[in-house]
């Protein structure tokens, strides 16, 4: 299972905005890694350039010491809109995952399969059915089936589960946390989140973007191990400590950021 390497990573959009300063992390294989921070602090980017949708201004990412310079099946991907393809039933945008990791299977195979991986997010019931008769949580979650199928070793999620229902989103949570502790070799997983239980509950280890410095502002291990009780972990001290540390990393760059002459316009502005 491969490293994700990140070596002084910085990104900045063509008007020149910084969004990413020198960022140098290690991802170890195996480890379940949540990236957690405001709207804007750069998050959503850093998960496009370990995908290879884009490229640094400076710096590298690698793959066990290879460079990434663009997408690969290595890296399934789900994003925070609906990218089933719409002119294909649900069951047909798995198949198609399948054919892209799997191209030796008989039609009868896929099938089965793309069935399997549709009863795992709840959704089996819906194979022939195009992602316009759906909802906007059903669609998400006929797009995170058709990344399962991929098997890739490393998984990319954005906001998965920012469109779904309460109910739908625990259940949601309970299947990728189980899929990462029961996996054989484990999966790396990288996700996104502005939800802070969420990020504590799923990850090993979380990361806290900086809403304006560009910048890791926390880099914190999560102790919890193995299969994970929601109603027993939410209560637990040691959880609502470090639910604290959390919140509290936000409240310290949220002041710094309001506080910094750049953030804080004068009256010649026009407030």
């Amino acid at each position: 299972m491969p490293n994700i390497g990140i070596h002084r990573v910085s990104f900045a959009y063509s008007d020149g905005r910084a969004v990413l300063r020198d960022i140098d992390l290690t991802l170890a294989s195996g480890s379940f890694v949540s990236l957690l921070g405001p709207s804007g602090c750069g998050k959503s980017t850093l998960l496009r350039l370990i995908a290879g949708l884009s490229l640094p201004a400076t710096g590298q990412i690698d793959l066990d010491g290879t460079p990434i310079a663009g997408p690969g099946l290595d890296r399934g991907v789900v994003f925070q809109d609906y990218s089933l393809f719409p002119w294909m039933t649900v069951g047909e945008n798995v198949v198609l995952a399948l054919r892209q990791a799997f191209p030796n299977l008989t039609r009868e195979e896929y099938r089965e399969r793309a069935h399997d991986y549709l009863e795992l997010v709840n959704l089996d019931d819906a194979y022939g059915k195009l992602p316009k008769e759906l909802s906007g949580g059903m669609r998400q979650r006929g797009a995170i089936a058709r990344t399962l199928a991929l098997g890739s070793p490393t998984l990319l999620l954005d906001e998965p589960f920012g469109a779904l229902d309460p109910i739908n989103r625990l259940a949601m949570q309970d299947l990728l946390h189980n899929l990462f502790v029961r996996s054989t070799p484990k999966k790396t997983i990288v996700f996104v989140t502005h939800d802070v239980e969420e990020a504590l509950f799923l990850g090993e280890r979380v990361l806290v973007l900086g809403a304006a410095s560009g910048q890791i502002i926390a880099d914190l291990p999560v102790p919890f191990t193995g299969e994970r009780n929601r109603e027993t972990l939410y209560a637990s001290r040691e959880f609502g400590s470090l639910r604290d540390t959390v919140f509290e990393s936000y409240h310290r760059d949220l002041r710094a950021t309001l506080q910094a002459p750049s953030i804080v316009a004068t009256p010649s502005e026009g407030i």
